[in-house]
């Protein structure tokens, strides 16, 4: 058996640890998913996107040193990242229905759930 080093086992850990990491992703997703019974993509799942990528780059980098490895996991942040900022976006964009507080796409004329009528705010501030 390998002698195994303190480097090898550190990096073999973070390693490990980026695989879990970007796994778990995958869980968090089907259990929001099965919590609402439909496709959900939290933001969880984008940060434990970027946390996962992020260990397993350091891993390719400092320990693999395979430019396959390294490569794979050079990139992937840049639409993780993307999806978090339009995600935001779009929360913000939401209006709250005036009657029970849920919020509402920003196109919606109606509250889906309580059929209340929903005023944008720029339209209620011109009123």
């Amino acid at each position: 058996m390998k002698h195994l080093d303190s480097w090898t086992i550190i990096w073999n850990v973070i390693g490990i640890t980026g695989q879990v990491v970007f796994f778990s992703r995958v869980v968090v997703q089907w259990f929001f998913t099965e919590k609402k019974k439909q496709v959900v993509m939290p933001d969880a799942y984008w940060w434990l996107s970027i946390l996962g990528s992020l260990l397993l780059l350091l891993f390719a980098v400092f320990y693999d040193k395979h430019y396959v490895v390294i490569f794979s996991y050079a990139f992937p942040w840049i639409p993780y990242v993307r999806n978090l900022i339009i995600n935001h976006r779009h929360r913000e964009a939401h209006l709250d229905c005036p009657s029970c507080k849920r919020p509402c796409p920003p196109e919606a004329k109606y509250c889906s759930e309580c059929g209340t009528k929903v005023v944008a705010q720029s339209a209620a501030i011109s009123v």
